[in-house]
């Protein structure tokens, strides 16, 4: 573990691992929680948790460093299950990567329980972990200047769903229908960090006659 200052008031707590990281982030919380911990914001990445609003971080820092990693939790109870038809423009390539049918790329997917690890990029995305690491997928050569929102895609070892038109890399296998971000829900964000998620397949609509 190496922790770093950042301005006056915030840490940047650095990890070996997305388990790890994801392990420190729930300890944090319970201690917010429960009162010991007087922190402004505590935000997860891939192998970071960065703390803002401290009051003494040069305390906090000396306290991390002398600290054994927590264990990893148990995984969170809420779950969203999240409709999709494996649909998407790059279903073909993923399934020559994986060596696999395209029918076999949908079933392995949505038979993974995935875990939100951390949210960024845009509002409401969330990198999901759980694929096992054969089944990592390179990005795109080439990114594409716009992503239909509701596509649900994959790059190195994440499954992300954009929640919004924008532009990205990532090999597009599917389509959902789920709002994952609207700001007049509370929260707006339908996922966050610890989240559990299960993709369902549905039927993709035959085309016209």
């Amino acid at each position: 573990m190496r922790v770093l200052p950042v301005g006056e008031d915030a840490l940047l707590v650095e990890v070996s691992s997305g388990e790890e990281a994801q392990a420190l982030h729930a300890e944090l919380l319970r201690r917010r929680a429960e009162g010991s911990l007087p922190v402004g914001e505590i935000v997860p990445a891939a192998r970071t948790v960065l703390l803002d609003g401290l009051s003494d971080p040069a305390r906090l820092a000396a306290e991390l460093t002398a600290r054994e990693l927590p264990a990893v939790p148990p995984r969170a109870e809420r779950t969203v299950e999240i409709p999709v038809r494996y649909d998407g423009p790059d279903l073909t390539e993923v399934a020559a990567h994986w060596g696999v049918s395209a029918r076999e790329v949908a079933r392995i997917h949505a038979g993974t329980a995935f875990r939100v690890a951390f949210c960024g990029f845009a509002p409401g995305f969330g990198y999901l972990t759980g694929l096992p690491s054969r089944y990592d997928v390179p990005r795109r050569p080439t990114p594409r200047t716009a992503v239909p929102s509701g596509s649900v895609a994959l790059a190195g070892p994440y499954t992300g769903v954009y929640p919004r038109s924008s532009p990205g890399g990532w090999q597009l296998i599917g389509t959902t229908d789920l709002v994952l971000w609207d700001h007049a829900r509370v929260p707006a964000a339908l996922l966050s960090p610890g989240t559990r998620v299960r993709f369902v397949p549905v039927a993709t609509p035959e085309p016209a006659p």
